[in-house]
C-alpha cells in the first residue's frame, strides 16, 4: 500500500504563510540597532569601488555610485530625490523626513537635515512620503504619501501650502498606495499605485491616475487608467526625460531574508494615456551585478551643463543591516532610447 503524507496541520500551514507574507512584503523585518542619535551630524559621502566601465546596460552606463552615512537621527528611508537647486539634492524619506546635500562629483557644500511635515511625531501611517516631484521653475514641490493616500504642496522654502487627501486613492491599500509621482512639463501629474491585481504577488498591473493640473488643488478630479509594467515588479519611481517621456523604476524582492532585489528601468509615453484605458510601459534596463543593486525608490533625471542627459537614483536601506543607502548617477545615452512614436489608432493626448 502507499503511503500518503501526512497533511500539514493548521499551525504549520500559518507558519509558511507568514512566511511567505514577510517574503513579499514592502519593508523588511532585519533592522540595524538605532545608533545614539545626533542631530549635529554631518552626511558622509563616500565612492563605491566598482570595476572600471563595468556597467553598461541598453542606454545606461554608471558613472558613479556613492553610499551615504551619517549619525544623524533623522537619516535614512529614502523613498524619493529631487534635485532642489543647481548642483543639489533633496532625498525625502519615508519617516517623513529630508537632507539636501550638494552632488557628490561636484563642489562640496552644506548639509541640512529637516522634518517634511508639521508634526514630525505623528505615527509612520501619517508620514509616509513615499514619492515627489519638483517644479523647477516655481520651486514648489509635491509629496505623494502612503497611509493616508494624499498628496502635499510644498512652498520652495519647504513650508506646507495644501495638504489633500485623494478622493480617487481611498480605496487603494494602506502600505501599497501611492509609490510614484510625476509633474510633466506641460502641468499634468501621474501618480502610480504599488498595489498590484493579485494580492500576494505583483501581476505588472497597477492601478493609476492622471491629472490635468495640480492634484492639491480643491475639486481637482482624477482620471484613472492602469498602468501595465513587467510582471513581478513593482513601480518606486517616475522622472520625466526631455522628449516628454518618463523613466520608471520597477523593483522586485528577489529573497525576503535577507532581502535582495532586482531592479528594471522601464519607459513610457504620457501622451499615450486615456481615461480608463492601458498605459503600457517598455523595459529599457535589466540592472544586474556587478551593479550595485538596492532597493532604489528614487529617481531624477538632469540635463548637464555639458550636454549629458544623466539619471540619479537613490536606495531606501529600510534601517536594515544588510542594505546600504546609495546614490548612482547613469549617463543616458540619447540615440540608444527608442524612437519616440505613438501607437497606431491611439488618440490624441490629453
Amino acid at each position: 500500500m502507499r503511503r500518503l503524507l501526512p497533511r500539514p496541520g493548521r499551525r504549520l500551514r500559518l507558519a509558511l504563510g507568514l512566511l511567505v507574507a514577510i517574503g513579499l512584503s514592502p519593508g523588511t523585518w532585519i533592522r540595524t540597532v538605532p545608533p545614539p542619535p545626533d542631530s549635529t551630524a554631518g552626511l558622509t559621502v563616500r565612492p563605491v569601488r566598482v570595476a572600471p566601465l563595468c556597467c553598461h546596460t541598453g542606454p545606461f552606463h554608471l558613472v558613479g555610485a556613492w553610499q551615504l552615512t551619517s549619525m544623524h537621527p533623522d537619516f535614512g528611508g529614502y523613498s524619493a530625490l529631487v534635485e532642489s537647486a543647481p548642483g543639489r539634492f533633496m532625498a525625502l524619506s519615508d519617516r517623513g523626513y529630508f537632507v539636501e546635500f550638494a552632488r557628490p562629483d561636484g563642489p562640496p557644500g552644506p548639509v541640512r537635515f529637516g522634518p517634511l511635515l508639521d508634526d514630525a511625531v505623528r505615527l509612520k501611517d501619517n508620514r509616509d512620503v513615499e514619492a515627489a516631484s519638483r517644479d523647477p521653475v516655481s520651486g514648489r514641490l509635491w509629496l505623494a504619501q502612503e497611509g493616508r493616500n494624499a498628496i502635499e504642496r510644498k512652498a520652495p522654502d519647504m513650508t506646507r501650502e495644501v495638504f489633500r487627501e485623494i478622493p480617487e486613492m481611498q480605496g487603494w491599500p494602506h502600505n501599497t498606495g501611492p509609490e510614484s509621482i510625476v509633474r510633466l512639463t506641460d502641468g499634468r501629474f501621474v501618480v502610480l499605485c504599488e498595489c498590484s491585481t493579485t494580492r500576494w504577488t505583483s501581476s505588472g498591473i497597477h492601478q493609476a491616475l492622471l491629472f490635468e493640473g495640480d492634484p492639491t488643488d480643491r475639486g481637482a478630479k482624477a482620471r484613472p487608467f492602469t498602468f501595465i509594467g513587467v510582471k513581478d515588479y513593482r513601480p518606486t519611481a517616475l522622472a520625466e526625460l526631455p522628449d516628454g517621456r518618463v523613466l520608471i523604476l520597477a523593483r522586485r524582492l528577489t529573497w525576503p531574508m535577507p532581502p535582495r532585489f532586482a531592479m528594471k528601468i522601464l519607459i513610457a509615453d504620457p501622451a499615450e494615456i486615456t481615461p480608463g484605458g492601458t498605459w503600457h510601459a517598455r523595459e529599457l534596463a535589466d540592472l544586474q551585478p556587478p551593479w550595485p543593486i538596492d532597493n532604489y525608490e528614487g529617481l531624477t533625471i538632469e540635463r548637464q551643463a555639458d550636454g549629458r542627459l544623466v539619471a540619479w537614483m537613490i536606495s531606501d536601506e529600510n534601517g536594515a543591516a544588510t542594505q546600504r543607502v546609495l546614490l548612482l548617477e547613469m549617463e543616458i545615452d540619447e540615440k540608444r532610447l527608442p524612437p519616440k512614436q505613438k501607437a497606431p489608432g491611439s488618440p490624441d493626448a490629453l
